[in-house]
């Protein structure tokens, strides 16, 4: 089958359902919370919240559901690799198990909502499991088993699965679920918003704190609420909590196959490196099977288109694949120790609230982070705030995790400061390179139809360099995982400014004599 991909990856979710057309916000306004970023986790908590009685407003960068919530593989489930374990070591029994029943419940309030409203959102339970083909990795399969059940999680021990590969042995989680995410978000939008203000392109862009929040928007306009919720993704706001210090971005690619033989039914990933990930999803046009990997660093000096291929060579030892009609990419943030962040933004900002850090499993932590925050917005406290709190001090366990991604920032930033540049400009349509134009680092990309587009390539989140990213065409940060488009669009943050054109871009057009 020919790999040699031509347009630009879509995602399934994206593109099996309509657009969104709310406002943008064009004038000041006061009320009780703002919720800055309109995901999954985001419009869960508008949804718990709006029950409330409180005057809610939702600012949304782009279009509400566009962003990492359309590109997750939506496995809806308690069982995040072999967490368990992991969190047991660091941390004991008890914040395992109260991590998990957080997760479990998740779950439960995901079908609840989902029945209550009558949401037609491909809402299936499917059991989910962690294989190995490692010896090194069974005793660690055999202790999450033991661990899982000893918590209430209905687990069990398998050493054979469905696909024609040979496994060491896995771990299953019954009760484990999958849906569409954005028919999901879309019905919930649609329910809140006589009760929530939703605003679309509306980029929040700075936060003052006076007797109450004021948050800025891209277009000047104010609104000044009593309470913020960050749950974009990645908070935006740096000046209290130093978030850029202890979360790192991931990524994973997604390619949507279709197949001769039936999927068997479940969800799987394996434990070790590199991730592979199966799920299924049922279409108008027939059965379209999810095959996931990860998780490279972001921003990579490198051809992404490469992750694809592996995907598709991995797809082709399980399945005989007849058509590839969907791949895309995502990225998510990874925290010190492996626990998100969700609930105050400091220990000493009592009306400001975040949930970040989902770990590549944002379906259950979304809804965790809604009903966390809303426990503490509501009642003062939550029976799972000791596990994710932002400021908790066993995070100093991971102090490890923290000087090598802070390490590997400051190498990022200076490897992308120093490296020699080329001062060429040959290109063909559909390439990009850094070059340098009388000592000005830019990003030139020549598109399909042979016209040049330049940016400065430095991030204007906080200074680091850019790389090309062949496979998405985009302008990628490897410090803090900002994207740019061909023009220096903010695809997504952290970043809240655009990429400046280059200060020497009429003396390039110039020097290259190009027809522009």
């Amino acid at each position: 089958m020919d790999n040699n991909f031509k347009d630009l990856p879509k995602s399934y979710w994206l593109d099996s359902t309509p657009d969104t057309n709310y406002p943008s916000l064009e004038e000041d306004i006061n009320v009780d919370i703002v919720i800055i970023g309109g995901g999954l986790a985001g419009l869960n908590i508008a949804y718990l919240l709006q029950k409330e009685g409180l005057k809610i407003t939702i600012l949304e960068a782009d279009r509400i559901c566009k962003g990492t919530t359309a590109y997750t593989t939506a496995k809806i489930t308690s069982q995040h690799g072999l967490i368990y374990g992991k969190i047991q070591g660091k941390f004991g029994d008890e914040i395992a198990s109260l991590y998990g029943k957080a997760n479990e419940t998740a779950i439960k309030m995901y079908e609840d909502i989902i029945n209550k409203n009558q949401i037609d959102c491909d809402f299936i339970y499917e059991s989910a499991f962690v294989f190995t083909q490692d010896d090194k990795y069974m005793e660690k399969i055999e202790d999450e088993v033991e661990i899982a059940s000893n918590i209430g999680i209905d687990a069990f021990y398998v050493d054979e699965i469905p696909f024609p590969m040979d496994i060491k042995g896995a771990i299953g989680f019954n009760n484990q679920a999958q849906f569409h995410p954005r028919k999901y978000i879309l019905a919930l939008a649609n329910i809140i918003q006589d009760k929530v203000q939703i605003y679309e392109n509306t980029r929040a862009v700075d936060i003052e704190e006076d007797n109450e929040y004021i948050i800025t928007t891209e277009q000047g306009k104010k609104v000044k609420a009593k309470k913020v919720i960050i749950a974009s993704h990645y908070p935006f706001y740096n000046k209290k909590g130093m978030y850029f210090a202890k979360i790192f971005p991931k990524k994973s690619y997604i390619v949507g196959i279709e197949a001769e033989e039936k999927y068997p039914g479940g969800m799987y990933i394996n434990a070790e490196k590199p991730t592979r990930s199966l799920r299924h999803q049922n279409t108008p046009n027939g059965e379209l099977i999810l095959v996931v990997g990860g998780y490279p660093d972001v921003g990579k000096k490198e051809d992404t288109n490469k992750n694809y291929d592996a995907l598709i060579e991995f797809a082709n030892n399980i399945f005989t694949v007849k058509d590839i009609p969907y791949r895309w990419s995502t990225q998510d943030y990874i925290t010190l120790d492996e626990i998100p962040y969700i609930g105050y933004f400091t220990s000493d900002t009592p009306n400001m609230y975040i949930a970040t850090g989902f770990q590549k499993w944002g379906m259950t932590n979304s809804m965790v982070s809604a009903m966390l925050i809303k426990d503490l917005i509501i009642d003062g406290k939550s029976p799972w705030q000791e596990v994710y709190n932002p400021s908790r001090k066993n995070i100093i366990a991971s102090a490890k995790n923290f000087i090598v991604e802070n390490l590997n920032v400051a190498n990022q930033l200076l490897d992308g400061k120093l490296s020699p540049l080329p001062e060429d400009i040959s290109l063909k349509p559909g390439e990009a390179k850094i070059i340098k134009i009388h000592k000005e680092r830019i990003g030139a990309y020549r598109d399909e139809e042979g016209v040049l587009h330049f940016v400065n390539t430095t991030c204007t989140h906080m200074g680091c360099e850019l790389n090309w990213n062949s496979a998405e065409r985009t302008w990628d940060c490897p410090c803090h995982g900002s994207i740019f488009d061909i023009d220096g669009k903010i695809i997504q943050g952290p970043a809240v400014e655009p990429l400046k054109a280059g200060n020497n871009v009429n003396t390039i057009k110039k020097l290259l004599k190009e027809d522009f």
